[in-house]
């Protein structure tokens, strides 16, 4: 296999194991591509038709389904092909954190359904899988048999000594970094970066490596066009660094990369590192050796701010200061998921006080905040945990305000340069679910409702319900954005700096020569802005908004928008 034996491949597998033990990795991973090798269809990049909803396998249930089945009758009736992809999220067996404490890799939780439930929903969309790759349950048969001194497990993880100095990890939790476990040979510690139940993997091991090669092999081959790296800048853990972000992490997703493009040709790699942005981005390594999307961090917490101040001068700025992708990488937005807006990624760009403030506005909207340790001591805010509707509710005000708002806050990540990303708690138009917390005591179980199929249908199916009022108004916004060229994820993207209450952006996609302006107000104040350098941007000839079908005349002198109207504007 010309491509496996490249110097590429062989260069980082030497770089992080070694000539000897590198040489034996690549012999394997040259075996297990010998055994996939089944003439690939290469699946083409992709392109504005490209949405993806975020769903747990039974955010919607049904008595006596299966909820994977639940859930493809769901889509098929309500959402169609309007939105062609979904991201599924962890439907293993698993032990804690909603999915993300694996029990067993390559099996479906019998509670969500079977992999012919998985097969049929790729069958219609296009699917994301979680590759949930740097920790396991402890209760999976690997820990198990580590702890049962099983020679071939041994390896399989992370011991270290809590004597030694482990001060430089970075850490995501306020919680111990070492867990203490009863091993067959005595008491260890072992290394578990996110809670005693999920237990860092050792990719030293090489043994351990190639397994998860196969493993997301496998994925692919159930359907998975999509694999999600879940916390993957932890990978490699070293001493005396920080642990996260290491050259040899980087190494092992271009590894994994290169192997799955020799496999499954096309099949997109989505790294999620909740992380400041220049952290981030650095998994696209060249544009064309490593992720093909990161996850756009950013972009939750600094639409949230723009809303609560009226104000989208950070928004707008940051937007203007992101670096062109390649042709074949792209940015995977979205403004709510299951877990809650991360903070970090706006360090160095929001202050401590603003920062604070969004905090203060997400307890007294109901919401809580997740606190990290930084390592001197203090703690600071990581994590607000709060439905995205509730953190931009403002009580005092109507439903069909709040309504309005929210939409524009989707309008904004329908517009921006990447694959958009929908919660389906977002789509739904759900609010905080504060039973759920009290029924597992966890923070992030706010936004990780379990809705039943027919109370869901009934409020989509009663006029004037909020849920009907922002399902159908998103929909219809999808639909429109799908048939517009300059949102191809790789379109170019300018920012209009109009007015500071105003986020406004030019796409342009040069191929297929056409050019989109963004507008949207993201205050309670109407508008009025000078045309000019808009006419400058989008030429002297008429516009249309697409959202609305409203014509503007080609001697348009000021531009007028209501509070959170939001308008794409195009010539013609």
């Amino acid at each position: 296999m010309p491509h496996t034996n490249g110097q590429t491949m062989k260069q980082n597998l030497y770089s992080v194991y070694g000539e000897e033990k590198g040489s034996r990795i690549l012999k394997a991973i040259n075996d297990l591509v010998e055994r996939y090798n089944e003439e690939p269809q290469p699946k083409a990049w992709v392109d504005e038709k490209d949405i993806m909803l975020i769903t747990y396998g039974d955010s919607i249930r049904k008595d006596g389904e299966r909820p994977l089945h639940t859930l493809k009758g769901f889509l098929n009736k309500y959402v169609g092909e309007t939105i062609n992809s979904v991201h599924i999220l962890p439907f293993y067996p698993y032990t804690s954190d909603d999915g993300f404490s694996v029990q067993d890799y390559l099996e479906v939780n019998p509670e969500l359904g079977g992999w012919e439930e998985i097969h049929a929903l790729a069958d219609d969309y296009d699917l994301m899988f979680d590759a949930v790759i740097n920790h396991i349950s402890r209760k999976s048969e690997w820990f198990r048999k580590y702890l049962s001194g099983d020679p071939a497990y041994q390896d399989y993880f992370v011991e270290s000594d809590p004597s030694l100095d482990h001060s430089s990890i970075v850490r995501p939790r306020a919680l111990p970094l070492l867990t203490e476990v009863e091993h067959t040979e005595g008491t260890k510690h072992v290394w578990t970066t996110f809670s005693e139940d999920q237990i860092d993997l050792n990719y030293e091991s090489e043994t351990l490596f190639l397994e998860v090669l196969e493993i997301l092999a496998q994925y692919v081959r159930h359907g998975a066009r999509y694999l999600r790296l879940d916390a993957i800048g932890f990978l490699w853990k070293r001493l005396n660094t920080t642990s996260i972000h290491l050259d040899e992490t980087h190494r092992i997703v271009q590894v994994m990369r290169e192997v799955l493009e020799e496999i499954f040709p096309g099949t997109i790699i989505i790294t999620e590192t909740n992380v400041p942005h220049k952290d981030n981005i650095s998994y696209f390594g060249d544009g064309t050796n490593e992720a093909h999307m990161v996850y756009q961090f950013p972009l939750p917490p600094l639409t949230l701010n723009a809303f609560l101040s009226g104000n989208a001068k950070h928004l707008s700025a940051w937007a203007d200061s992101l670096e062109a992708t390649s042709d074949h990488t792209s940015f995977f937005n979205f403004l709510a998921s299951h877990d809650g807006v991360g903070l970090r990624p706006v360090e160095g760009i929001l202050e401590e006080e603003e920062v604070q403030k969004m905090a203060d506005r997400a307890k007294q909207n109901g919401g809580y905040v997740s606190y990290k340790n930084n390592g001197d001591g203090t703690k600071s805010p990581y994590e607000l945990n709060i439905n995205y509707f509730s953190a931009l509710k403002n009580e005092e005000e109507q439903d069909t305000k709040n309504v309005d708002r929210f939409l524009a806050a989707q309008t904004i990540l329908l517009s921006v340069k990447g694959v958009p990303g929908i919660y389906i708690h977002s789509l739904l138009g759900s609010e905080n679910d504060h039973k759920g917390v009290e029924a597992t005591g966890r923070n992030r179980s706010i936004n990780r409702e379990k809705l039943d199929i027919d109370r869901l249908e009934k409020d989509l199916n009663m006029e004037g319900s909020l849920r009907a009022g922002i399902f159908d108004e998103s929909m219809k916004r999808v639909a429109k954005r799908k048939e517009e060229k300059a949102f191809h994820p790789n379109a170019e993207q300018d920012v209009l700096f109009l007015d500071e209450r105003l986020f406004a952006i030019i796409r342009t996609n040069r191929e297929a020569e056409e050019k989109l302006a963004a507008i949207i107000n993201v205050s309670d104040e109407p508008v009025r802005v000078s045309a000019e350098n808009l006419k400058q941007e989008m030429g002297e000839g008429g516009l249309t908004d697409v959202l609305s079908g409203t014509g503007y005349a080609s001697d348009l002198e000021t531009l007028s928008l209501d509070p959170y109207q939001s308008l794409w504007l195009k010539e013609g």
